[in-house]
């Protein structure tokens, strides 16, 4: 398979260099040139200093970049070049809306766009193990799945174009809650004078379990946040969710709730810190 991939950010870098240790012929476009030299140095690839250069003739396109801005200007500058019949693959996470504008924009031109969000973060993607939820036609998705496994434990189609990108704001819904909760079980145990270690022996393996305690309990009790998804994306993430609620009536009181918490902890410097942060604000003197 012919592939090119765009945006080697924390997630793009390990999982195109997936794909190419997977055997695929993968040529990679990233804005800052350095990254995908050093890409080029570690994997076996190419690199190419412009998306339509990147993208000409391949057969799959992966998308992996910030904001839906970012994804319409890939998309623009792709769609011409690449080969017939080809899908785009967009891991960004974005607006259902623009998932939806970019499918119909390939379809104009014989060509398919499946939208499909990650879940599982930089250590998902370095090892290769991340979910993947996807919207599209489901014969463009039988094809990108075969693809996409080389960096996905799990890759499932959610509906027509825009599921993906609902389900990946169904996932941040629930992170964001369960962090909060998480923080706040943190800062009362401190309070009542208990160890957290103690506390998290004595719940981890009961009903209060979860991937946030087990992975981000240790850290948040030594005030570490450098760990994974920033407070920036978590927010413009949160946006979006907060928008889609506005069309569709859904009643989001604590995510709005915990999108005010992550505006403190921005205000106080943690804009790059990750999301299990929360704490921060609660222990502030």
């Amino acid at each position: 398979m012919k592939v090119a991939f765009i945006g080697l950010g924390v997630m793009g870098f390990p999982m195109a260099g997936h794909l190419a240790k997977a055997g695929h012929s993968v040529t990679v476009f990233n804005r800052t040139t350095e990254k995908a030299v050093r890409w080029k140095e570690i994997f076996e690839g190419q690199f190419a200093p412009s998306i339509p250069e990147a993208v000409r003739g391949a057969d799959m396109v992966f998308i992996c970049v910030g904001r839906d801005d970012d994804v319409r200007e890939v998309v623009a500058l792709g769609l011409p070049v690449m080969a017939p019949g080809g899908i785009i693959v967009d891991h960004t996470t974005t607006s259902a809306k623009l998932a939806r504008e970019m499918s119909g924009l390939a379809l104009e031109t014989g060509r398919w766009f499946i939208d499909a969000p990650v879940s599982g973060g930089q250590a998902g993607a370095e090892a290769g193990q991340l979910t993947v939820m996807c919207g599209g036609d489901s014969g463009a998705f039988l094809k990108a799945e075969l693809v996409i496994a080389a960096f996905a434990k799990a890759v499932r189609r959610m509906g027509e174009s825009g599921s993906g990108q609902l389900a990946k704001m169904v996932n941040q819904i629930a992170i964001a809650g369960v962090v909060q909760g998480l923080a706040e079980a943190m800062h009362f145990a401190k309070r009542a004078g208990l160890d957290p270690g103690e506390v998290l022996a004595a719940i981890s393996k009961g009903a209060a379990q979860s991937w946030q305690m087990d992975n981000r309990w240790s850290t948040m009790a030594e005030g570490r946040f450098d760990f994974g998804f920033a407070v920036d994306w978590m927010r413009k993430d949160l946006g979006l969710v907060l928008e889609e609620a506005g069309s569709n009536g859904a009643h989001l009181a604590l995510t709005a709730l915990v999108d005010g918490y992550y505006a403190e902890v921005q205000a106080m410097g943690g804009q790059r810190w990750d999301t299990s942060s929360l704490v921060a604000r609660l222990e502030k003197p």
